[in-house]
């Protein structure tokens, strides 16, 4: 149960919590819990669970859901919450509006903010893209639109992502003299280092079908068949168990940067644990005696 016990004692260290904390009470609600000020601002995310899945949405069409300080402490706030819980198996994150995410907000990267701003801002996004990687169950991206620098970094980082034919991606932050530096992590662990780098250094976009050709997307669909189709995945996931699903997506990326007999012995190991998961034995006595599988949750 090794590789069981190293993902369970991880405990709460893999979310790396900045000194925000998820929200509690109102989780589902666009304003803060407890707010009391007239007026509050809503929150730029919202999120509805259902039956194993949680859909977080960017929620703030009129800035192209630029992931803001505010925002991206909605999303990691939505992402967390409740994140060890055995009701929650996989999560999808949308966007109203025509554009995904436009990526940071160029408002509060100039020098009137400041040097401590800017490294929030920057800390926290570097954290929930770690943070997606590092959930215990699969996050999905749903995307229909744009998505470009800070917000193709978010696709990137989503272990699927489906979008519709008529997205477009870009890291388009050498245009305004901010290269891309951090989207550059996420994309270029995701598509070909010659395709990371032309869009880095010239910023320009890629259709879906570029996109899905180099890796970036899972899936490229008819936008009337977006939603259909990503929550057919999502439901998939959900029917399945959490156990086998978290030990295999910590073991996949745990690997991944390993070398080839590294990886094999690590990726064993985890096979003869993932045996003595209940989910495991019950998984193997199903098919045997051709019945479906009764998980533990």
């Amino acid at each position: 149960m090794a590789a069981v016990a190293g993902l369970q004692a991880k405990g709460p260290r893999w979310l790396l919590r900045g000194p925000w904390a998820p929200l509690a009470a109102g989780f589902c609600s666009r304003r803060p819990a407890g707010a009391e000020s007239p007026g509050p601002e809503p929150r730029p995310t919202s999120a509805r669970q259902r039956d194993g899945i949680r859909n977080i949405v960017l929620s703030n069409p009129e800035k192209r859901n630029a992931l803001s300080l505010a925002m991206l402490k909605s999303l990691q706030s939505d992402i967390l919450h409740d994140a060890e819980s055995k009701d929650l198996k996989v999560i999808v994150i949308s966007a109203e509006g025509p554009v995904f995410s436009s990526g940071h907000d160029l408002k509060e990267l100039t020098d009137k903010q400041g040097h401590d701003y800017h490294v929030e801002v920057f800390q926290t996004c570097s954290e929930v893209m770690m943070q997606i990687q590092n959930h215990p169950v699969p996050v999905i991206a749903m995307v229909n639109g744009l998505a470009t620098a800070a917000g193709c970094q978010l696709v990137a980082s989503c272990d699927i992502a489906v979008a519709s034919d008529k997205s477009s991606f870009a890291t388009p932050g050498v245009n305004v003299g901010l290269f891309c530096s951090t989207p550059g992590v996420a994309l270029g662990r995701t598509v070909p280092r010659k395709v990371a780098l032309k869009m880095l250094f010239t910023g320009e976009p890629i259709s879906a079908q570029e996109a899905l050709s180099h890796g970036l997307l899972s899936k490229v669909v008819p936008e009337e068949q977006l939603e259909e189709e990503t929550m057919r995945i999502a439901k998939k996931i959900a029917s399945l168990s959490r156990p086998v699903m978290s030990l295999g997506k910590a073991t996949f990326y745990r690997q991944l940067p390993q070398d080839l007999q590294t990886a094999y012995c690590l990726t064993s190991q985890t096979m003869v644990d993932g045996l003595a998961l209940q989910d495991g034995q019950e998984g193997i006595k199903a098919f045997i005696q051709k019945r479906k599988p009764i998980w533990s949750h």
